[in-house]
C-alpha cells in the first residue's frame, strides 16, 4: 500500500513566473511531472506529485505558481504559493535573475524550515547579474547551488544537497507509551461516521506502529469492550480509545492500565503537546461572548454523529451557552485571519504533515491565541485530562 501522503516529505519549489521551477522538478524526477511552457504562469495552482527521492525515500514535490504575476489572479495565486510555505518540510528556491526581493522575503520567514536556493539559467546569467545575486545573498548562511535546467548541468550535485536537509524523524505515535509485549487494547467504535469496510487512518497507523514494536494488539468495538476485558489473562497495559467514548471507557477500565485516546496520541506526535494542553485552560476564560475556530484537517461531509461538526460544539454550547459563536474551518490552512478567536480547537491532524500542523500552531502562539486540539478538549469536558496518559 502506498504511503499516506500526509507522513511524506514535502519538498516546496517556489519562484518567480518563468524561473524555471517546473522544467527542474522534471528533471529532479526524471519524468515529465510537471507542465512546462515558455508562457509565464503556466502553473496556475500548486501542484503535489508522489514520487520516490534517492535516500529521502517517498516525498511530495511541490510545484507552486510563480512570483511576480501582478495581475489580479496572479496576486491569487501568489498568496496560495505562500500559504504552501506552511506545508514544506524542506525548501528549494529558483531564482534566475537579480531582482530576488522576493525571493528574500520567502528566505527570512522560513525561520526553522530546512532551504536551499538554486540560481537557474546560468549558462546565459552574465558574470555581474551572479554577482548581484550573491551579493544580496551574502548575509544568509544557506547553501547556494548554480545549476542551468536547459543544459541539464548542476542538478545531481542540488540532488545531492537537497537529500542532505533530511529533517528529524517525526515522533513516534506510541513514543514511551508502549513497549515489547505490552498488551495494547483498541477500542474502536464503528459509528456512522465510520467509513466502510476500512480503519480511518490514525487506527491503521497505531496497528502498524504496534505490531513493530512488537506489542500483543488487540481491537475491539466499544459494545464488546467489557467482554474483551473479562477474558483476558492479565490487564491491558494500555488502552486507547476515541475520544468519544473516553468516559465510558474509563469508567470500565482496569485500575493498572493507561489510558488514551488516538487523537491525543496524535496531537503529540504531530503536534506540539505543551502548546496544546496551555490551550485547554483557555477554557476558564469562555464565555457566552467568546469566538471559537474549529479546525479541521480534511474536508469531509460532516455525519449526523461528526465529532467536530456536531459533538463539540454541542458540549461548548452547554456549558457556554447558546450564543457562543463556533465557526468551522477544513482543509490544510486556517483562515486569514485568526486573531478574532478565544480558542482554536485543532482536530488530530493524520491527514497533514506534521510541518503543516506545528505551522499552525506557530501561527497561533505567535498571535497569541490559544489552540488544543479534539482529544484533550473531549477529555476536559468528560472530566478526565488528569487520568489520560500523554
Amino acid at each position: 500500500m502506498e504511503l499516506a501522503r500526509a507522513n511524506r516529505l514535502h519538498i516546496g519549489i517556489f519562484g518567480k513566473v518563468n524561473s524555471g521551477k517546473s522544467s527542474l522538478i522534471n528533471l529532479l524526477t526524471n519524468r515529465e511531472v510537471s507542465l512546462i511552457s515558455d508562457k509565464e504562469g503556466t502553473t496556475t495552482d500548486s501542484v503535489y506529485k508522489n514520487i520516490e527521492f534517492g535516500a529521502l525515500g517517498p516525498v511530495v514535490l511541490m510545484d507552486t505558481p510563480g512570483l511576480g504575476d501582478k495581475t489580479e489572479l496572479g496576486f491569487l495565486r501568489e498568496k496560495r504559493s505562500k500559504k504552501d510555505l506552511e506545508r514544506a518540510d524542506i525548501v528549494l528556491i529558483v531564482i534566475s535573475d537579480p531582482e530576488i526581493s522576493e525571493e528574500l522575503e520567502i528566505i527570512k520567514s522560513l525561520k526553522k524550515t530546512p532551504k536551499i536556493i538554486a540560481i537557474n539559467k546560468c549558462d546565459i546569467l552574465s558574470h555581474e547579474d551572479k554577482q548581484k545575486i550573491y551579493d544580496k545573498l551574502k548575509d544568509l548562511k544557506i547553501k547556494i547551488i548554480e545549476i542551468s535546467v536547459k543544459e541539464n548541468t548542476g542538478i545531481e550535485k542540488l540532488r545531492s544537497e537537497i537529500i542532505k536537509l533530511k529533517p528529524e524523524e517525526e515522533i513516534q505515535i506510541f513514543e514511551g507509551l508502549a513497549r515489547e509485549k505490552d498488551l495494547v487494547l483498541l477500542v474502536m467504535p464503528q459509528d456512522i461516521a465510520a467509513p466502510q469496510k476500512r480503519l480511518i487512518l490514525p487506527q491503521a497507523e497505531s496497528i502498524r506502529e504496534l505490531l513493530d514494536r512488537n506489542c500483543l494488539v488487540m481491537a475491539v468495538k466499544l459494545e464488546e469492550y467489557e467482554d474483551m476485558l473479562e477474558n483476558l489473562k492479565r490487564p491491558p497495559n494500555l488502552i486507547v480509545t476515541d475520544s468519544q467514548v473516553f468516559k465510558e471507557v474509563f469508567e470500565k477500565k482496569p485500575k493498572e492500565s493507561k489510558l488514551t485516546s488516538f487523537s491525543v496520541l496524535f496531537a503529540k506526535s504531530k503536534g506540539n503537546i505543551k502548546s496544546y494542553m496551555e490551550g485547554v485552560r483557555a477554557f476558564s476564560k469562555i464565555n457566552k461572548d467568546s469566538k471559537i475556530l474549529i479546525a479541521e484537517c480534511c474536508a469531509h461531509a460532516p455525519a449526523t454523529e461528526d465529532i467536530g461538526r456536531i459533538k463539540i460544539p454541542k458540549m461548548l454550547k452547554k456549558k457556554f451557552g447558546e450564543d457562543l459563536q463556533v465557526d468551522f474551518q477544513s482543509g490544510a490552512f486556517l483562515p486569514d485571519d485568526i486573531s478574532k478567536y478565544d480558542l482554536i480547537i485543532q482536530c488530530g491532524g493524520c491527514m497533514l504533515t506534521r510541518k503543516n500542523i506545528l505551522s499552525r500552531i506557530d501561527r497561533a502562539d505567535n498571535l497569541q491565541v490559544p489552540i488544543t486540539n479534539y482529544g484533550l478538549t473531549i477529555a476536559y469536558f468528560k472530566e478526565i485530562l488528569d487520568k489520560i496518559v500523554i
